[in-house]
């Protein structure tokens, strides 16, 4: 296991890698992996979390959909540990909404995105389970499932124009919160 558990940063080797399945469901270092993307996850105000950004290349997300400083309008899910996920298209159409990453500080992007996945996986037990998201959550999954693949948000913002600074997406959020 990675001894630092900072968030790793763009440009990181370990965020363009394909992540390695878990296949050890008791191993101490699994469990400390899990806890420690929980704790980063929180710390950092995020909505999601996977292995990889704490420099772990391993298949495990979280999915922690709630309204957070970072996003003030989101939906609130009971967080989600999927271990090995793999998703199918519920709803094909691609939907354009703000993202950010906890891996790319300071920066938003328009992201192209499903509206309704299916996602199959292990919960931390080993378990199999299934679960359909979509909207907000969905994009979340989808985000984090990115990183399992060695993508950042950033591959798949469709024009530069899309990318915009943290700053800027904050005021135009402001705005829809007052016209709520």
């Amino acid at each position: 296991m990675t001894e630092n558990r900072q968030i790793q940063q763009l440009g990181a080797e370990v965020l363009r890698q394909q992540a390695a399945p878990i296949d050890d469901f008791n191993s101490s270092e699994f469990r400390e992996l899990i806890e420690n993307m929980r704790s980063a996850m929180l710390a950092a105000n995020g909505v999601g979390i996977a292995a990889p950004q704490l420099g772990e290349s391993k298949r495990v997300v979280i999915v922690a959909s709630r309204p957070t400083a970072r996003y003030p309008l989101a939906p609130e899910m009971a967080p989600v540990v999927m271990v090995n996920p793999r998703f199918d298209v519920v709803d094909a159409a691609m939907v354009k909404d703000w993202e950010g990453c906890l891996s790319v500080p300071g920066v938003r992007a328009l992201v192209p995105r499903y509206r309704a996945v299916e996602v199959e996986f292990c919960n931390e037990s080993g378990q199999s389970c299934r679960l359909t998201l979509q909207d907000f959550p969905a994009r979340v999954f989808q985000h984090e499932f990115d990183h399992l693949q060695g993508l950042v948000y950033l591959d798949r913002v469709e024009t530069n124009r899309d990318i915009i600074a943290e700053a800027e997406f904050f005021k135009r959020i402001a705005g829809q919160e007052q016209a709520a």
